[in-house]
């Protein structure tokens, strides 16, 4: 074998390792800003030249930006652009798709260079595209030289497979990211969340202590099965967020729907038998607005279940439907003997579902049509941030 040949195997082994080597550190390598870093270091290294640099497209601005480099003075990297067209030898390859060789920048009139290619001392140049993998192509990866080279095929096929790998790289850094930035909106999701059960906790906490305060000894029981009940009202709300996924959105039917399955085991039995029907439609709601109007909702089916049937048995209804693209209706209806009361009274509960109402956003109404019918007008969150299971 000749001393060329053997040079050339030497030069070809040489840039195998470096690209292996590269491909291990980009794979492993979070920030995208240090792989890119890299592979302009490993490139200007292996073809022998002081310069290097990654140009990334910027679609708004159709143009180049030099994103990254290795050898450059500073004032180059982050901030000098080049056209996206034939006018640079970036722009050229971008727009072409294939190696632009210059050896001679001097001599070719027809580029318009930025002036810290003169800076420089900038001869000749060699420009690959980083192809697409999700969408556009990337940008350029491009050596440069002070010296007029003879770029042979070899140096081109290490630069092409060279910008190959590195989109793979920048593809998988920017998947990485997404799902970084996905996870700790999840965490904050989280914080929120438990923000929320202690906020609901302590209103809770508030119910019992005015009620503490106007009940007598003889209605304690009333008083632990209205814990109960409140709380497995507030614990349903977050079952249901949990068994879905972390949002800030979840569906008022489906927490509704088993809000209604948990209630009548807080409820005391009855010789006469008091049936709970649930019919909702899906409903996006806001977490404040789902634990106000299902405490509320519990506070309604416990008043009808008490009051509503002395000595019969009954049904009660908990229905939601939409009234329009952004409101929505929900009642809680019964069949029994029906309220005589003033649906602004402070008295009965009606004061303590009325504030709940409100807190959600709704306006509370009463109807006495053959029993008691209680309807909860409110404006629903925006459909496509509902939660739903897989």
């Amino acid at each position: 074998m000749s001393q060329q040949n053997e040079r050339t195997v030497a030069k070809l082994l040489r840039q195998q390792a470096a690209l292996a080597a590269f491909g291990s550190f980009a794979f492993r390598e979070p920030d995208l800003l240090r792989i890119l870093t890299e592979a302009a270091r490993i490139c200007a290294e292996s073809l022998g030249v002081p310069f290097a640099k990654v140009c990334r497209y910027r679609p708004g601005h159709d143009d180049l930006l030099i994103e990254a480099g290795w050898g450059w003075r500073s004032g180059v990297v982050g901030l000098i652009v080049s056209q996206a067209d034939e006018s640079s030898p970036q722009g050229r390859a971008y727009v072409t798709g294939s190696p632009v060789i210059i050896r001679n920048i001097n001599t070719a009139n027809d580029l318009s260079l930025p002036a810290f290619y003169e800076e420089h001392a900038v001869v000749s140049t060699v420009d690959v595209v980083i192809p697409a993998i999700d969408g556009m192509a990337y940008g350029v990866l491009e050596i440069d030289s002070t010296q007029q080279h003879q770029y042979d095929e070899h140096d081109i096929n290490f630069l092409t497979g060279f910008a190959n790998v590195l989109a793979e790289a920048v593809a998988t850094a920017v998947r990485v990211k997404a799902l970084r930035e996905a996870l700790a909106a999840k965490d904050l999701m989280a914080e929120e969340l438990q923000h929320r059960v202690r906020n609901n906790l302590q209103t809770v906490s508030a119910m019992l202590t005015t009620y503490a305060r106007t009940t007598t000894p003889g209605t304690a029981r009333d008083g632990v099965d209205r814990i109960v009940r409140r709380v497995t009202t507030l614990g349903q709300v977050y079952d249901t967020l949990l068994g879905v996924g972390l949002s800030d959105t979840i569906d008022l039917g489906l927490y509704l729907r088993t809000l209604c399955d948990a209630l009548p085991g807080t409820l005391d039995e009855r010789e006469q038998p008091v049936e709970l029907v649930c019919s909702v439609e899906t409903v996006p709601a806001s977490l404040d607005q789902a634990a106000s109007f299902g405490l509320a909702v519990a506070e309604m089916v416990a008043n009808s279940y008490d009051h509503a049937f002395p000595d019969r048995s009954g049904t009660i209804t908990v229905t939601l439907v939409r009234s329009s693209t952004d409101s929505a209706m929900l009642t809680v209806a019964d069949n029994g003997v029906g309220l005589n009361i003033d649906p602004n009274s402070q008295r009965h509960g009606v004061g303590l579902v009325r504030r709940l109402v409100e807190r959600g956003g709704g306006v509370l109404m009463l109807h006495q049509d053959g029993g008691a019918r209680w309807s909860i007008a409110f404006t629903t969150e925006p459909r496509a941030s509902i939660s739903s299971a897989a």
